[in-house]
């Protein structure tokens, strides 16, 4: 299976949180320009959970009449309400979306019966490729390989998942249960640095937030796996395990992505919706050294 490196796009707001449409084409077209397999639109690092259901729509066709077919679109559709997540994955199918990516409710904690009766209805009601979004550190339980193995065998679209989790070895019972069954199931990780143990280990890569920041330096590295160049791979783990310690002084990180790809030089405002807050001027010397440690300012 061919390595892929997907871009969960930030959004872009105005300083009244509305889609600053001009600044979400510019990202589009850097991450695009910056090589990347796909974007994945309105994921966590997409601020999805603070935008009402217009500016998603808004988004979705926005992205799709911009993007054309540069680069397939996945969308992230998931809601609260098992009728809002149907209708939007709907809508996003509708209006061009390649995929759709679902992370299930969150807030209580659900057991396997009622995220399987969940995922069943939506798998079919909704006619396009589907990924599940597992992130059990955000919504409070985990969607075990047992799951996603039924679903996968009742539901031909459903064709992947989305695993962020930081102990790998979660990962990888994953792709030792699913793919011995379904070789072509997508197994990606959902940390930027897990992407050459993903793929040495079975899976297909990583759909990881610092590719906002640094699209070369995820498309550089599929090019050196599937160049088999065990140096060019080494060289990018490096790269990617300096831009990773963004993780390390803020949470949730999405104000740091987008201040480093403002001092990269993106013509986007610095805002995250609320409670997101600004990095402090300590944090943003820490993002300026990261940058110029591996040469991107």
């Amino acid at each position: 299976m061919k390595a892929k490196f997907i871009t969960p796009v930030v959004t872009a707001f105005d300083s009244n949180y509305k889609l600053d449409l001009k600044a979400n084409q510019k990202i589009w077209d850097f991450v695009i320009e910056g090589g990347i397999d796909s974007i994945l639109l309105m994921g966590s690092t997409g601020e999805f959970f603070a935008m009402t259901m217009e500016q998603r729509k808004e988004l979705i066709l926005s992205a799709k009449m911009y993007i054309g077919e540069r680069v397939p679109l996945i969308v992230g559709t998931g809601c609260m309400r098992l009728e809002d997540t149907i209708s939007l994955s709907r809508f996003a199918v509708k209006n061009g979306a390649d995929a759709i990516i679902i992370v299930p409710p969150y807030y209580f904690s659900l057991s396997e019966n009622s995220l399987e009766d969940y995922f069943d209805k939506i798998a079919s009601a909704v006619d396009t490729k589907i990924y599940l979004y597992n992130y059990p550190e955000r919504t409070g339980y985990d969607l075990s390989p047992e799951l996603m193995l039924r679903l996968r065998k009742k539901h031909d679209n459903i064709v992947g998942c989305k695993d962020t989790v930081v102990d790998f070895a979660r990962t990888r019972k994953l792709i030792d249960v699913i793919l011995p069954e379904y070789p072509d199931f997508e197994i990606y990780s959902g940390y930027d640095d897990n992407f050459a143990h993903n793929l040495l280990s079975g899976g297909s890569g990583v759909i990881g937030g610092l590719t906002n920041v640094a699209p070369e330096v995820g498309s550089g590295w599929v090019k050196a796996f599937n160049d088999n160049d065990i140096h060019q791979i080494s060289y990018y783990q490096k790269q990617m395990d300096n831009l990773a310690r963004l993780f390390d002084f803020g949470v949730p990180f999405v104000p740091l992505v987008k201040k480093a790809m403002i001092l990269r030089g993106i013509p986007m405002e610095d805002i995250c919706t609320p409670p997101l807050q600004n990095p402090t001027s300590e944090h943003v010397k820490e993002i300026k050294d990261i940058l110029q440690n591996i040469g991107l300012i």
